[in-house]
């Protein structure tokens, strides 16, 4: 197996791991991370920023939060901590470690050839269950040659993504101004209080990664990327 493919299926790990350490940083016991939170970690993913920098810079958020005398509110959003990450991810590849050679864990991927099959299965029934005849049906493709595609992962989120790519095509076709003046009205409100603290490039992929995960929500369908067998 290649070194580039050990270090994609280390990645699977990124979601799991960014709420984990959130959670345990808070120091609040149980915290569900809202839609603009994943949002945000599924674009610090797709912009390939490591997960070490993600750790490191939800610690120096913290580290800076508790140092303040005065504490107005509690850290209540992963957002809070998006200027640290960027500054963690900027020393990294300035410290030519920018790449997805971030974690240190082993290269195993965290599920089984059987967790995987059964998450396409899953996820095929529930396509199915609201009309989505078409990746119902590509999806129980995916899983009859589960075998053929644990050995590729990287080849299957590939796939997968193409046939999330084509959804979201289709759902926000369907979706009236209303709809999307709605979806843009809450992003906004949940957004003004972090937007000084985010370049114009983070804010449009965490606009785009927040209102593409708010569609399919609304539309109650799974995602459909391996980063989601959590």
């Amino acid at each position: 197996m290649s070194e580039v493919h050990d270090e994609f299926r280390n990645y699977f790990n990124y979601f799991t791991e960014v709420e984990e350490h959130f959670q345990k940083a808070r120091g609040t016991g149980l915290f569900l991370m809202s839609t603009l939170d994943w949002a945000l970690v599924e674009s610090w993913k797709e912009a390939g920023i490591p997960l070490q920098a993600v750790l490191r810079g939800i610690d120096a958020a913290f580290v800076k939060y508790h140092a303040r005398k005065r504490k107005t509110q509690a850290v209540n959003s992963v957002t809070y901590c998006a200027q640290a990450v960027a500054t963690e991810a900027q020393l990294m590849a300035n410290a030519g470690a920018g790449e997805l050679t971030g974690t240190k864990k082993e290269a195993a991927p965290p599920f089984t050839l059987e967790e995987m099959k059964s998450f396409l299965e899953k996820n095929a029934a529930d396509y199915r269950a609201v009309g989505r005849e078409e990746f119902a049906a590509s999806l129980e493709r995916l899983a009859a040659d589960a075998e053929v595609h644990y050995a590729d992962l990287e080849g299957l989120e590939q796939r997968l993504t193409g046939l999330e790519d084509k959804l979201l095509a289709q759902l926000k076709a369907a979706q009236t101004e209303e709809e999307a003046f709605e979806a843009r009205r809450e992003l906004d409100l949940q957004l003004r209080p972090y937007r000084g603290k985010m370049t114009a490039d983070q804010l449009t992929m965490l606009e785009r990664q927040y209102l593409d995960r708010r569609l399919m929500e609304r539309a109650n369908l799974p995602r459909l990327s391996l980063f989601y067998m959590r």
